[in-house]
């Protein structure tokens, strides 16, 4: 059984989500500060939270960075802000999804799922599957690690995924309409760019000690990620 946080200080829409959760199979907690949040997040050890940015005590924004800088745990935005200035900072943040108020609880769910199962490593048969190597870049796919050079990179599930599609695909350009499919699936809004967003996420990661670029950007078809120069 997937265990979810929720972080909102709203109780209608606490209550609300936690009893479709329940219903769905989730084991749901709740909590209604940022502060109680995160010690939650300790106790619990929940596989997701679902967490609102605007809350009592602290900016929801601070609450994601600290739960990102405590591990690989899926975070789905819920919240009123609506400005794709503040979906930027929410992923920036660390959240792998963001969903606006109001909301469809379903489709919450199918994220909350989607999420989760792409943070459960699939069974691998092949030992020469478990690493993918491109140049200074090493991806172990068992255990959701990547290396550039000596240096561990921490990525988001999302961003993970995005690299490891990229770099399984090395040298060969894949349209942004095929990344779309393969990483979102159908959860993303028709006005927003995810791809361009979390490439730009991925090379501030990758190359934050200077190191060459990977990623090349292909102007109007989509990303490859290049063996050599």
């Amino acid at each position: 059984m997937s265990k979810v946080l929720i972080i909102e200080d709203d109780a209608n829409i606490a209550n609300f989500v936690k009893l479709g959760l329940v219903e769905k199979g989730f084991d749901v907690d709740v909590a209604f500060t940022g502060h109680d949040g995160l010690r939650a997040a300790v106790t619990s050890n929940p596989d997701l939270v679902v967490l609102d940015l605007i809350l009592p005590d602290m900016d929801g924004i601070n609450v994601c960075r600290e739960l990102r800088s405590r591990g690989d745990i899926g975070i789905i935005i819920l919240t009123a802000r609506h400005m794709v200035g503040e979906r930027i900072r929410g992923l920036e943040a660390g959240a792998d999804d963001y969903l606006s108020k109001p909301f469809e609880f379903e489709e919450l769910v199918a994220r909350i799922r989607s999420i989760i199962r792409r943070r459960t490593p699939s069974p691998i048969s092949s030992s020469s599957e478990d690493l993918i190597r491109v140049r200074d870049l090493e991806i172990d796919i068992k255990r959701r690690r990547v290396r550039r050079g000596s240096r561990l990179v921490e990525l988001t599930t999302r961003e993970f995924e995005l690299l490891r599609l990229l770099a399984e695909n090395a040298d060969r350009p894949l349209r942004r309409e095929f990344i779309l499919q393969r990483v979102w699936g159908d959860e993303f809004e028709a006005n927003t760019d995810p791809v361009k967003v979390y490439v730009s996420f991925l090379r501030r990661k990758l190359n934050s000690s200077g190191e060459p670029d990977l990623i090349d950007a292909l102007r109007g078809f989509g990303y490859v990620l290049k063996e050599s120069r």
